[in-house]
């Protein structure tokens, strides 16, 4: 019989522990995110991720099984993490403040990740396009909330008719990613307040005439 350790008789868990393996997956999140926002997914390296995380190589491949795996999961992570912050709107009361909830949530997701924004606009558009298929579904995740919230508007009679609720969703992400790297690119000097007001002055651009 193979010996026991102390800790396996006391039921303790072997292995990794979780809040250690979260922060280095985070630190890889963050290293190949500003790699692959310098240069592109295609010439970023394992050895390259592992020393701007400060972690050895090794630690790449025990968490991901390739540099493909690590970006399709970085992808899904920072999807996850765009995704969680929009869905706050989900508990506001009245349509105005879900709205402004919304574009605080997709602005700020991509002030604090920037190149993360830059690569979903360079894969999406790129066709064919290694994370092409990933970056859909995951596209499809975040226009689905943003959709809930058009969808609202558009039950309080706030869209004008004929407009569809779906065309009015896919606009509204479209319009609050493309903001948002211009505002990083181009315009870094204006603040979040003001970058919000004007996503928001267009929304309220769409209501019907009083």
């Amino acid at each position: 019989m193979d010996p026991v350790s102390p800790q396996t008789r006391t039921g303790a868990v072997t292995g990794p522990r979780p809040g250690r393996t979260a922060a280095t997956k985070q630190k890889l999140f963050d290293a190949a995110l500003k790699l692959v926002g310098e240069r592109g997914a295609a010439s970023v390296t394992v050895d390259e991720i592992a020393a701007e995380a400060g972690v050895a190589k090794g630690t790449v491949y025990y968490n991901f099984a390739s540099k493909d795996a690590l970006v399709d999961a970085l992808l899904r992570h920072g999807v996850d993490l765009l995704a969680a912050r929009l869905r706050v709107a989900e508990d506001e009361d009245g349509t105005e403040a879900a709205m402004t909830s919304l574009v605080d949530g997709m602005l700020g997701f991509f002030a604090e990740y920037p190149a993360f924004g830059q690569l979903l606009v360079s894969e999406l558009w790129r066709t064919p396009g290694q994370w092409h298929g990933t970056l859909g579904l995951l596209r499809d995740d975040i226009v689905s909330i943003v959709r809930g919230q058009v969808q609202r508007l558009a039950d309080a009679g706030r869209l004008p008719e004929g407009v569809q609720v779906g065309t009015a969703s896919a606009a509204l992400f479209g319009t609050m990613l493309v903001v948002a790297l211009d505002w990083q690119v181009f315009q870094p000097e204006r603040d979040l307040a003001e970058v919000r007001e004007s996503v928001l002055l267009l929304v309220r651009g769409l209501r019907p005439p009083a």
